[in-house]
């Protein structure tokens, strides 16, 4: 497939990842300056899983898990204009995650210090799974800790049903390298393996934090139908379903979604998915401008 049948593709996706359909954003561009490495090299796990194209499922799998605890949803839906501006909120999601993977340190310090800023107003209440009244701040910990962890999950995760699995020591490395963005998000002792991931989403689940009902229900339904392009729709509703089919059974039924299937056959989502992800890549280039600008910084500063 030659680039120039994919070049109107590709300025669609240009334009739903960076809010520009030509040239490259300059905060991109601006990650080549810097006078250190950053906190994750270009041989780390971080740059595997957080590159190439299986973060476009990841987010998808995020925002669901997101969800499930209903301090965050309010505060998404109290404070957040994701129905106005979905594309925005989710270029300036991208550009806090690729600050903090590609930039130098005080990039990354300087994106979750701004995200944090923004959050100091993001207070209110809402109801617990238990159904009782609680308040919230963005920032506080416990909600920090829940964002934190369901993207790490749902990047590994999404990368993993993608590529094929990990092996465990690797997968650990991932969310051991990952936990730094949670510390510099506020998050007093993120987890620093996959058990220990595994084993703190459970215990969110046993405490009653997580919930489904109405809200989950009406961003689940926004998430199912976002106002995309009609070229990017058909690729969307693909890697839902593939988000939605490499999701655990419990959060699968708090969120009221079922796995692709035809009666009792489960209908192939992987094999779609992959293709669907290839040809975004084969538009967008194998290595994208963020990536390209980090090498050049680490190039310049000799680092092996």
């Amino acid at each position: 497939m030659s680039l120039d049948v994919l070049s109107p593709l590709r300025r669609r996706l240009q334009l739903t990842f960076s809010g520009q359909a030509e040239g490259i954003p300059e905060w991109e561009l601006a990650l080549e300056e810097g006078d250190d490495a950053g906190y994750f090299l270009p041989d780390s796990l971080t740059w595997r899983v957080n590159g190439g194209m299986t973060p476009i499922m990841g987010g998808i799998r995020a925002l669901l898990t997101q969800a499930l605890h209903p301090g965050v949803l309010a505060g998404v839906v109290d404070h957040s204009h994701y129905r106005e501006d979905p594309l925005g909120r989710l270029a300036g999601t991208i550009r806090w995650i690729f600050s903090v993977t590609y930039g130098d340190t005080a990039t990354a310090e300087r994106a979750c210090a701004y995200v944090r800023r923004l959050h100091e107003a993001v207070v209110g209440e809402y109801v617990d799974g238990r159904g009782i009244p609680r308040s919230y701040a963005a920032n506080d910990a416990e909600l920090a800790e829940w964002v934190h962890i369901a993207f790490t999950d749902a990047f590994l995760g999404s990368y993993e049903y993608i590529r094929g699995p990990l092996p465990p020591s690797a997968a650990d490395a991932y969310v051991a390298e990952w936990a730094r963005a949670g510390e510099l998000m506020g998050v007093p002792e993120p987890p620093r393996s996959v058990a220990a991931l595994r084993r703190r989403m459970a215990e969110y689940d046993d405490a009653a934090h997580l919930a489904g009902g109405p809200r989950v229900d009406d961003v689940v339904g926004f998430l199912k139908h976002p106002p995309l392009d009609p070229m990017l729709a058909p690729g969307y509703k693909l890697l839902f379903a593939a988000a939605v089919d490499s999701m655990s059974d419990r959060h699968l039924e708090l969120l009221g979604l079922h796995r692709l299937s035809l009666g009792s056959l489960q209908l192939p989502v992987r094999p779609a998915a992959r293709a669907t992800l290839a040809v975004v890549g084969r538009a967008l280039g194998s290595t994208g401008p963020s990536e390209a600008a980090a090498r050049r910084r680490v190039a310049r500063l000799g680092t092996p």
